[in-house]
């Protein structure tokens, strides 16, 4: 079982002051299951990788101790894929070795471990039965690059087809701790297992190591029902607890936010609810704090937002003043805590004019927004958003066209919306966005949403503009 941690931050051998371990050894551990190993391959000022290898002794693994009474092995047989695969034993290493790192402390070089720096992380032998669309689903809207080779089920013998097993490389620039946690989390939610008796204390470990990430990511309840090994009450526990604001809910309101996450974890969300959750895990990898929302229609993605207190403003803005006040509504503004509605602003606007009030923004939402525009109007918002209001990031969505035909209500050529100008396949919304982001001064990154279809993609698609990335 193998992870290593590579970086090409100057000097690289700081990745031993995040890490806490010092390059120049050989550190080891003795666990429950084996032995587990941090070395460094490479220790060099341009680039330097942190390796943990882990040795686990199928032995003990059968002659174990788990579960509420102790009693019984992790496995009934010595042969099984345990001392390879990626999982929860990677997790416990993980956390044996780099606790201090997973805090986020550095008692010498506080700034460093506060500092996002350039990562390249590999897992060998990943599982992941649901294939590699779930292990995007899981790492793209935290900010991470994907490679994924899936591996052979036996290398002798390529007939017998691909097997469950992944090596997977991720790439982004963050903060030690945060990756991390990342890893911590989702390596045993890819393997959907754990060699360990699950109770009330691992949502605790799974609140703790999720607390900046998991409340605005768009797969939050699979993870949390995959973390706590399908455990019902586990899960609705979990998840009421992770969206739920302490003090700023009333006791009405904070019974029906329980109810609809319980809701959420007895069937899948709808693709809306998927397409908001998506924009506002985007907004949170990329540390917005004063947001826009351009057509802000009734508030519902505002609703999220100003459960987060990462967004410390959050203004919304439609052409139309009767939307407004079914967002005033439905956000209930004249009910909310002062401390919360003074983040809150709701403003009359039209997206074709130039408008002062939207500019200086970390972050701007337009979601579901421009295939509403005709040619000219598109145009014409294009300078308002990316020429004079200028945002740091601008998170969009629209739908993917190609994906129509999988409709069955939807005849040949008809669009999803009668108010619709056009919807576009995936490579004409990835070359508009292109287009503008190179004549802006923009990056740009696109990302399905809901479940994706082999030829036809996912149903939407988003793209993810940053500033001085291009």
């Amino acid at each position: 079982m193998l992870l290593t941690i590579t970086t090409t931050h100057h000097p690289a051998t700081d990745l031993g002051f995040l890490l806490h371990k010092n390059p120049q050894r050989t550190h080891v551990a003795e666990l429950t299951f084996g032995k587990a190993y941090v070395f460094y391959p490479e220790a060099g000022d341009d680039r330097c990788t942190a390796a943990l290898l882990i040795d686990v002794d199928p032995v003990k693994l059968v002659r174990g101790r788990r579960g509420p009474s102790g009693e019984g092995g992790l496995f009934d047989s010595y042969v099984n894929d345990r001392p390879y695969a990626a999982s929860s034993f990677l997790s416990s290493a993980i956390l044996e070795f780099f606790s201090t790192a997973m805090g986020g402390r550095s008692k010498e070089r506080q700034e460093l471990a506060d500092q996002a720096i350039p990562l390249e992380i590999r897992i060998a032998s990943l599982p992941c039965r649901s294939g590699e669309a779930f292990l995007s689903r899981l790492f793209q809207p935290l900010g991470y690059e994907i490679e994924a080779t899936r591996l052979p089920l036996d290398e002798r013998f390529p007939d017998w087809g691909e097997g469950r097993y992944f090596d997977v490389v991720l790439r982004a620039t963050k903060r030690i701790a945060d990756a991390l946690a990342h890893l911590y989390v989702l390596i045993p939610v890819l393997d959907n297992e754990k060699h360990y008796w699950v109770d009330k204390q691992e949502i605790d470990k799974l609140l703790n190591r999720g607390k900046t990430w998991l409340a605005g990511h768009p797969a939050r309840e699979e993870i949390a029902r995959r973390y706590l090994r399908h455990q019902k009450q586990l899960t609705r526990e979990a998840l009421a607890r992770l969206t739920a604001e302490d003090g700023d809910l009333d006791p009405d309101e904070r019974e029906q936010e329980n109810a609809s996450v319980e809701e959420a974890v007895e069937r899948p969300l709808s693709l809306h609810d998927q397409r908001l959750h998506a924009v506002l895990a985007a907004l949170k990898s990329n540390e917005v704090r004063r947001v826009v929302d351009l057509g802000c229609g009734e508030g519902r993605l505002m609703s999220l937002l100003i459960k987060d207190k990462q967004f410390e403003r959050i203004v919304g803005m439609d052409v139309s003043y009767s939307t407004l006040e079914k967002a005033r509504r439905y956000l209930k503004i004249d009910r909310l805590p002062p401390k919360m509605a003074e983040r809150l602003e709701l403003i009359h606007g039209s997206l074709v004019y130039r408008d002062r009030r939207i500019e200086g923004f970390d972050g701007a939402a337009v979601v579901e927004v421009i295939e509403h525009l005709d040619a000219p109007r598109l145009a014409v918002f294009e300078r308002v958003l990316f020429e004079f209001a200028r945002p740091g990031i601008v998170v969009m969505t629209t739908p993917n066209r190609e994906y129509n035909v999988l409709f069955e209500s939807l005849n040949a050529g008809q669009f999803r919306h009668r108010d619709h100008r056009f919807e576009w396949t995936r490579a004409e919304f990835e070359a508009w966005a292109s287009g503008i982001a190179g004549q802006y001064g923009y990056g740009v990154k696109f990302l399905p949403i809901g479940p994706i279809h082999e030829e036809h993609g996912a149903p939407s698609q988003m793209a993810i503009f940053a500033r001085g990335e291009g």
